[in-house]
């Protein structure tokens, strides 16, 4: 084996990374305080939609993996890597507790020279201001006897095309030599690396990744209610405005951005720009047009059906073929729908059931009779294993947010 990896933090970036190095022959050791996400891989069953149970129940049985809650595994290891959550406080600034605990947790038993490597999207300026005071403390000499990196996680969970490994990793080190370590390690993982000069550069990289898609989208959804008052397809406009083939790329708009990264990370660099005492128009504007889309997408409906009619959500998770609810748009449009006093219900194959005001809502299946006892099916998330042909067929009214029926039927609504 090339050597011992700990993973810290097992959820939709550490596992599919403990996944990755293990395939290239590292002995891997998985690290997560939550006892059922181990214990859900010590009996080999995946709580990861783009991962089989046969992936984790053939990993389970490896003797160059193991899982573990306990920190005091890190003593064993050549490499560190970190990737727990980065989420925002309850005054959208940046928190940074699961990062910084992490640490506290592996110091005790960190030894001379392994290698730490963050890999949590954050602010730029995280890795030098507070991660590596946290090691210089105990005595750490960073770049001498031990190597401290950054790497921002790159995945796009559910996506068949991009593989972890496949998609060009950005790598960066605290000195010189901690970036010569780290690449030392990564280019055994992944196929292709892009070092850059700081860690700084690295933090932002991811940073301006997603903010550029958050206001791009954002735009989009402007446009759509525009185009909507002007009876423009906007879905066509996007489809034409593609064929040129320079300067033009393509975002679509939709129910509004969710998932923990995208409408996550554009905070972090407005909390950072009014630590300078800079202004971010841009990042402001677009949070407000995000904000907003449930709302609209909620009047929209109040134009199609009479209060107290029957209505189907299609899809709660933030995109498609994933089970996953963080910061989904579709939520607090299914709760705005049921406030106004409509009655409501869902189609998810990924999520089995849903609470909302102590009521538990459940996974409705779908057939030409069911559809037909809708007043309004609402598309919101456009998972691959659902039968649009029969939702377009046989419900009275679709009101389509993510362009997934092609058509021109007078009974389909686009956004």
């Amino acid at each position: 084996m090339k050597g011992k990896i700990a993973v810290v933090g097992l959820g939709y970036v550490g596992l599919p990374l403990a996944i990755l190095c293990h395939s290239k022959k590292f002995d891997v050791v998985g690290i997560d305080i939550d006892p059922s996400k181990i214990d859900s891989l010590k009996r080999g069953k995946s709580y990861l939609t783009d991962l089989e149970d046969s992936e984790i129940e053939q990993l389970s049985k490896s003797k160059h993996f193991a899982y573990s809650s306990n920190f005091s595994t890190v003593k064993e290891v050549d490499t560190i890597v970190i990737c727990v959550p980065t989420p925002l406080n309850n005054k959208a600034e940046p928190n940074l507790d699961f990062v910084k605990k992490a640490f506290e947790n592996m110091l005790p038993y960190l030894k001379p020279h392994q290698l730490i490597v963050v890999e949590s999207s954050t602010y730029p300026g995280t890795t030098e201001e507070v991660l590596k005071p946290m090691l210089e403390i105990e005595g750490w000499e960073i770049g001498q006897n031990l190597y401290l990196g950054y790497s921002p996680e790159r995945i796009d969970p559910g996506n068949q095309l991009f593989s972890l490994a496949n998609i060009p990793k950005i790598i960066s080190g605290s000195s010189l030599q901690c970036l010569h370590v780290l690449q030392d390690v990564y280019k055994e993982i992944f196929n292709e690396l892009v070092p850059v000069k700081s860690t700084k550069i690295a933090e932002m990289t991811k940073i301006v990744e997603n903010t550029q898609r958050f206001i791009n989208i954002s735009f989009m959804n402007e446009l759509s209610k525009l185009s909507e008052n002007l009876d423009i397809d906007i879905w066509e406009v996007i489809e034409a405005a593609s064929t040129k083939p320079y300067g033009f790329m393509p975002y679509y708009p939709g129910p509004g951005i969710g998932g923990h990264c995208i409408p996550v990370d554009p905070l972090y660099l407005k909390w950072k720009a009014q630590e300078l005492g800079l202004k971010t128009d841009f990042i402001d504007l677009a949070k407000k047009i995000n904000d907003e889309q449930p709302a609209y997408i909620i009047e929209r409906i109040n134009r199609l059906v009479e209060t107290g009619g029957k209505l189907l959500v299609i899809g709660l998770t933030y995109k498609k073929d994933i089970n996953d609810l963080r910061e989904s748009s579709s939520l607090p449009i299914l709760e705005g729908l049921i406030d106004q006093g409509y009655e409501v219900q869902y189609h998810d194959p990924f999520i089995a059931q849903f609470t909302y005001h102590e009521v538990v809502y459940y996974h409705q299946d779908i057939s030409s009779e069911s559809l037909a006892d809708y007043d309004c099916v609402i598309l919101l998330t456009d998972h691959s294993q659902i039968n649009f042909t029969l939702i377009e067929q046989k419900s009275k009214k679709v009101f389509d947010t993510r362009n997934c029926l092609d058509t021109t039927l007078p009974h389909v609504y686009k956004l």
